[in-house]
């Protein structure tokens, strides 16, 4: 048998998503506790002390303890944000500087969609009712991640870059269209091969997993609409076959729609 000590810096309070009605904003309080913030989709502006932060989609914000924080406006109604509250251990070893995670109060991430995956993982394991170290051990997870931020930046001068972004665009914009890597190629007057190839470097993913990102995320806000029916949710995000619509929606969140809409409509939606 092996028996190992895991000693961890960090102590986790809870966590939730939270996801925007497009009513309210972030209430005024002072925490004991460090609060990280990821922002999913749509922007969140929130005060501490006297400095406003607009955190943006793919961007992190971490909350220090003992300082008054509050939303100065209301919430967008695409806003989606995962939130975690922790401590940090005071009788840490003392450790080389290679070992310390230096972390950014508001950066952009360098690969949001892991950041996005180790969130749901954590609330998965939250649910469980016997407390596992895997709450800390994926905490550290998402606050490496996020230590790995500072320097990354977009070329927004790179020719490649800046097509990449145009195509992004065309995403957000035309999901629930039929549209495809050929499409957004001629519409954009390039190679769909470079295309491709440009968007792949810029965002880390192809640009046919940020369609269907981008059609199950809206999925995900039109599945808190009681009266929306699975096929008009699949039509409406750019499916025309509702056993497809389920089958990118599973492989995206790891769950079936239906379940989704139990757990998240239900259980994580709160303010953080």
């Amino acid at each position: 048998m092996l028996e190992l000590s895991i000693a961890l810096p960090v102590k986790v309070q809870n966590g939730g998503l939270f996801i925007s009605r497009g009513v309210g904003r972030h209430p005024a309080r002072k925490l004991t506790s460090w609060e990280i913030i990821f922002v999913e989709k749509g922007t969140l502006t929130i005060q501490e002390e006297n400095t406003v932060f607009e955190v943006n989609e793919g961007e992190s914000l971490l909350l220090w303890p003992n300082r008054r924080h509050v939303g100065i406006e209301d919430f967008p109604a695409d806003l989606k944000f995962y939130w975690l509250h922790f401590e940090r251990e005071n009788n840490q070893p003392d450790l080389p500087d290679a070992s310390l995670l230096a972390i950014e109060q508001h950066c952009s991430v360098r690969d949001p969609q892991y950041v996005i995956a180790l969130f749901r993982q954590f609330l998965s394991e939250q649910e469980k009712l016997q407390r596992s170290q895997a709450l800390e051990i994926i905490l550290l997870l998402i606050l490496q991640q996020v230590s790995l931020s500072p320097g990354y930046e977009d070329k927004a001068d790179d020719a490649g870059a800046a097509m990449a972004w145009k195509a992004k665009q065309l995403i957000r914009t035309q999901f629930h269209l039929p549209i495809s890597t050929s499409q957004l190629a001629k519409e954009l007057h390039c190679n769909a091969d470079y295309l491709g190839r440009v968007f792949r470097r810029t965002f880390h993913l192809t640009l046919t997993e940020a369609i269907h990102r981008q059609r199950v995320r809206a999925a995900e806000k039109l599945l808190l609409n009681d009266a929306a029916s699975l096929t008009e949710v699949a039509n409406r995000c750019g499916f025309n076959d509702v056993g497809y619509f389920r089958q990118i929606f599973s492989k995206h969140t790891g769950l079936t729609p239906a379940v989704w809409k139990r757990r998240y409509c239900k259980e994580h939606i709160n303010s953080g």
